[in-house]
């Protein structure tokens, strides 16, 4: 008998592993053929800089053509010892929306620490995305983990019913959380990309694509339109939240990284709500919003406030998230000790009456710029309550650096111009239009002059948003408006600061207006994130100009790292040791200076003053 059993031991296990070793082979296969798409977290945009991965949204988006994608911060491959990181999470309104990519809160932090602690290398990296919610953040965390950040802070939860494979969403992959995270957990491999394109091509041949292909990406996600409070979805979306955020929490904490959590802030009282129960007066949520505003009238803004708040939970649109995602966001922060930004309670005592409305909101609830600044004032407080901040102390005294911030905001004309577009957009497609009622895209956008027609070009899709920044500032230079010009630069310095082309640019124009030290402040960036011939070149030569003559030379020497081939580094040099009166050094680099070009402006005169003092010292 024992005999008889072995080979039927070998017949199974052979058995079991064809099946196996069948999608090994695949696997194998499809990566050495590239098959789909990198979902990988990080992407290099430099050899030295990390970036989101601009096609990461596919690992959580199946069926819509185009994926969202990030504001694009990047930060250093190898973390330096004086590196500050933050990583912020979250949805659109984390990333800015409609002002993205300068108008997200976490600029606003950037800029004050950038401002306050100029010996450190600032990292503020917001990975937001539209349309996704805590299980993207749940399947990023340990990707974020990784790149040792100093802080975390998440700003999320609107999207929980309708972001994708939200409770509500047309891109699900079921209603168990467990199921969803292990899926998820699947996107590594080439062989789960391939069964969701054999998946998603089969319905294709049954399904109408129009939907998810037109409109905007809020009104294409929500497929359960109405959800009732109270529901079943309804409650999954709860669970699914506070499951998954009790997932990240404990994982950030068992890497003794500090989270910093908010509550979330909604448009109360200038949006009603979208769809609601007409003939259920429990459950009418018009009704009682023309209740709160009558309430409000009557100057009796608590109740308002009250009614405000059940109208939106009772509304089966769930674009705004219920009331009891903040009761959980701040139960999970007292029972793990965490700092908490209740921004919807520090925003409504800002807003007129106590009740947020259209002055710190754009529409249901993405905030306007002063609001995000806002938002991003109330987390830097917070940091600084919980010692979260850089070692060291700032440049500024605390009460000004906010004022410090807003008047130097890089913001301009062009991007308040691409936010009102696409405001527009969005409130002319559902849930504020019906198809019927919605404009062509020429009636409710205008363009009058040429930013305007930049903006309008930007939300077309037919110019990426950079390249209109620096087509308008190419276009205020010929107009000679050196101001507008320099502000358009600035903005794309701040938003590209590894992009040398920019520094370069924005300083030689600098240097031509002999704004010397605005060009300098520019320079030490630039020679930062990458030295090079131009910065060390220009460095030193301010340097001499301000009379600096050892940083002026080693600035200048450092040069020669990358090229040796510039007469005026030379004829700078020979300037520079001149004034130490190391007359020697300074003869033999204008000889230099003029074996490079005989006609050097001035350095036939400098060479005859050196070979007389050196005469005279003999």
């Amino acid at each position: 008998m024992k005999k008889e059993e072995k080979p039927k031991l070998i017949f199974y296990a052979v058995l079991l592993l064809i099946p196996i070793m069948f999608f090994v082979f695949l696997e194998l296969g499809l990566r050495l053929f590239n098959y789909g798409y990198n979902l990988s977290t990080w992407t290099n945009i430099t050899e030295t800089h990390y970036g989101l991965n601009p096609e990461l949204a596919r690992r959580y988006f199946f069926t819509v053509k185009n994926v969202p994608e990030s504001i694009q911060d990047v930060f250093a491959v190898d973390k330096k010892p004086e590196t500050y990181r933050v990583f912020v999470l979250g949805g659109s309104s984390a990333a800015g929306y409609p002002y993205m990519p300068l108008g997200a809160f976490s600029r606003y932090i950037r800029l004050r620490l950038e401002q306050n602690y100029p010996d450190k290398i600032i990292e503020v990296v917001n990975i937001g995305l539209t349309a996704v919610n805590s299980y993207t953040i749940r399947d990023l965390i340990p990707d974020v983990i990784e790149q040792k950040p100093d802080l975390i802070l998440i700003y999320a939860g609107h999207n929980e019913y309708y972001g994708a494979l939200g409770a509500g969403s047309m891109e699900s992959l079921g209603q168990s959380r467990s199921v969803v995270n292990f899926l998820l957990s699947l996107n590594q491999f080439k062989t789960t990309q391939l069964i969701r394109d054999f998946i998603k091509f089969t319905i294709s041949l049954f399904a109408d694509n129009e939907k998810s292909q037109t409109g905007t990406l809020m009104s294409r996600m929500a497929e359960n339109q109405k959800i009732e409070y109270d529901s079943d979805t309804f409650n999954l979306g709860i669970e699914q939240f506070n499951g998954n955020m009790e997932d990240i929490i404990n994982e950030v904490k068992r890497n003794n990284i500090p989270i910093i959590l908010s509550t979330l802030a909604s448009n109360l009282k200038d949006l009603p709500p979208f769809i609601y129960d007409r003939k259920d007066s429990t459950k009418n949520a018009g009704l009682i919003f023309r209740k709160a505003e009558k309430s409000y009238a009557q100057l009796n803004y608590r109740k308002a406030d009250s009614l405000f708040r059940i109208a939106k939970d009772l509304d089966q649109l769930r674009f705004r998230a219920p009331e009891k995602l903040n009761s959980i966001i701040k139960n999970l922060a007292d029972k793990h000790n965490l700092p908490l930004v209740d921004i919807d309670s520090l925003l409504s005592l800002q807003s007129p009456n106590g009740i947020i409305g259209d002055n710190l909101m754009t529409d249901h609830l993405h905030l306007t710029l002063e609001g995000y600044q806002e938002l991003g004032k109330l987390f830097y407080n917070t940091m600084n309550e919980m010692k979260f901040l850089p070692a060291g102390n700032p440049i500024y005294n605390f009460s000004y650096q906010d004022s410090i911030v807003k008047i130097n905001f890089p913001f301009s004309e062009l991007d308040s111009t691409i936010a009102d577009y696409k405001l527009r957009i969005l409130k002319n497609d559902w849930p504020f239009k019906t198809p019927k009622n919605s404009l062509p895209f020429n009636s409710i956008i205008k363009p009058t002059d040429h930013v305007d027609s930049a903006a309008a070009e930007v939300v077309r899709g037919n110019i990426d948003w950079h390249k209109a920044h620096l087509n308008l500032a190419n276009y205020y230079i010929k107009k000679k408006d050196f101001s507008k010009f320099k502000n358009e630069m600035g903005i794309l310095v701040f938003q590209y600061p590894i992009i040398t082309e920019y520094y370069e640019l924005l300083i030689s124009e600098l240097i031509n207006q002999r704004e010397y030290d605005e060009a300098f402040e520019y320079l030490v960036k630039n020679n930062r994130i990458s030295e090079n011939h131009f910065s060390t070149k220009w460095l030193g030569t301010i340097e001499l100009s301000r009379k600096n003559y050892k940083s002026a030379i080693n600035y200048l020497e450092t040069s020669f790292k990358y090229g040796k081939n510039d007469a005026q580094v030379y004829y700078n040099l020979s300037g520079a040791y001149s004034q130490l009166a190391e007359y020697k050094t300074a003869l033999e680099y204008i000889d230099k200076c003029l074996s490079i070009n005989p006609n050097y402006l001035g350095a036939n005169n400098l060479k005859k003053q050196l070979e007389m003092i050196l005469s005279n010292n003999k």
